[in-house]
């Protein structure tokens, strides 16, 4: 199973330390030799961000920083766990290397989740699909 951890944390615009940046590569490299990370990123500062929202029919877009916000999405990792407890474990070990803030975890959907809604010509127009973005990468 693929889940989708969303980190969120309070936004200070002050880059991680040489310690920080070392402590996560460290569990970055163990996760990823494990198969358990299959991809992470950290986020820019909201100031170089913006929110497009559609609504009513209408599209707005508002430039960052949004200043609104208690938290801001600060980054991801994709995990692949055999349960939603061991991405709960991943996500902690996550945590306490990181130290303050919060993530959202969810799981990806697959192609089971949609029932025969998902004919096999949806299938293949998704595969189609994502073999294009693996070869862009």
């Amino acid at each position: 199973m693929r889940f989708l951890s969303i980190y969120k944390h309070a936004e200070t615009n002050v880059p991680p330390t040489m310690e920080e940046m070392t402590r996560m590569g460290q569990l970055i490299e163990e996760m990823t030799n494990a198969g358990t990370l299959i991809s992470t990123e950290g986020c820019l500062p909201t100031s170089k961000g913006a929110r497009v929202r559609r609504s009513g029919g209408k599209v707005s877009v508002t430039d960052g920083p949004f200043t609104e916000s208690k938290e801001v999405i600060a980054g991801f990792a994709l995990l692949e766990a055999k349960s939603k407890e061991e991405a709960i474990d991943l996500t902690r070990r996550f945590l306490e290397v990181v130290g303050e803030g919060e993530c959202e975890l969810r799981q990806i959907a697959t192609a089971e989740d949609f029932g025969a809604e998902f004919t096999p010509e949806l299938r293949d127009q998704e595969e189609r699909a994502r073999e294009k973005m693996a070869a862009k990468r």
